[in-house]
């Protein structure tokens, strides 16, 4: 089959395509056809450097973490698919090639019937982090003040149209470029931060949610009312700290929640209730740009640019008279 590999760390340029064995399904596990992944914003922070996948070189060497496809085999001890059934998921490896094996157990769903491969390959990424940040963390309620940071990207898009979905009144702050887009995504108000600095202007928010990791809480705490959340993507030592100490003393408040090291069971959950959410129209996907996989180098150097808008998506096609090498 054909997955995308990398075996050292650099620019995007260390990706190329390649021909590796198909996977087989152990006793618990299905094989996924895949059909559309995407780039999520820390594919590239893994590709060009040590860190969370290894040090002298990548410990997985296919990288990929959103995914929707078909399952085409499942082990012997598999229930909760069976071959046929259209999936979505996410898994931290993986997704940039034709097929891929997980758990029936791992973060994967029936996919939305109002969707299609590749909108809803760019949902799990966003979703299954805002969605805890949010609800969990931010215990969010209808009619509060919410202010998201970083609105256009994938976490942010998807922040903005739960806290909708959850009655809030939200603000979306990004560039000019996309301020229409923000609100068409359901924020009732958009700040350009390029113009306008949100804790200088006097309002006050029950939950700000820095999607990006830009503003740290000195900075936000004047703008959070008095039993205000800030929530932070990003856990620098120093978020770690202030979550510890406002945990403990303190009506401001700083909190972190490692999403993606969440049981996979939380996620199963949270998938469900998100295609319930995506079928009844509340959330949308949110899509920037689609690029086959033979692309992946230009996919992975537009969005280490950092502008894009929602998420980019990268299609598999597959050749119908494939021999599965």
């Amino acid at each position: 089959m054909k997955a995308i590999v990398y075996t050292k760390f650099g620019p995007p340029e260390v990706l190329h395509l390649q021909e590796v064995e198909k996977p087989t399904p152990k006793a618990n596990e299905v094989l996924i056809k895949i059909h559309a992944t995407t780039v999520v914003k820390e594919d590239p922070d893994m590709r060009a450097s040590p860190g969370f996948n290894g040090f002298l070189k990548p410990r997985n060497p296919i990288l990929g973490q959103e995914l929707a496809g078909e399952i085409e085999a499942i082990g012997k001890d598999v229930t909760r698919f069976k071959p046929g059934d259209q999936v979505f998921g996410f898994d931290m490896f993986g997704a940039y090639a034709e097929y891929k094996c997980m758990p029936e157990n791992g973060a994967l769903a029936i996919k939305p019937t109002n969707m299609s491969y590749e909108e809803a390959a760019s949902v799990p990424n966003g979703a299954l982090t805002a969605l805890p940040f949010l609800r969990d963390k931010g215990k969010i309620q209808s009619g509060q003040t919410v202010l998201i940071y970083g609105a256009s990207g994938s976490v942010g898009a998807a922040a903005v149209q739960l806290a909708k979905y959850y009655g809030a009144k939200v603000t979306g702050v990004c560039s000019a470029a996309n301020l229409e887009w923000v609100k068409s995504l359901g924020a009732d108000q958009v700040i350009d931060y390029t113009q306008e600095d949100f804790t200088e202007n006097g309002k006050t928010y029950d939950i700000i949610f820095d999607t990006v990791g830009k503003r740290s809480f000195s900075e936000c705490k004047g703008a959070l009312t008095d039993e205000g959340i800030y929530l932070a993507t990003v856990p620098t030592p120093v978020i770690m700290l202030q979550a510890l100490l406002t945990a403990r003393s303190g009506s401001k408040k700083v909190k972190f929640v490692a999403a993606g090291l969440r049981p996979a069971s939380e996620k199963i959950k949270d998938l469900s209730f998100l295609t319930e959410l995506i079928e009844a129209g509340k959330i949308k996907p949110v899509i920037d740009r689609c690029y086959p996989l033979e692309q992946i180098v230009e996919a992975h150097r537009y969005v280490g640019q950092e502008h894009k808008k929602g998420n980019v998506v990268i299609t598999v096609e597959h050749n119908n008279n494939e021999k599965g090498e």
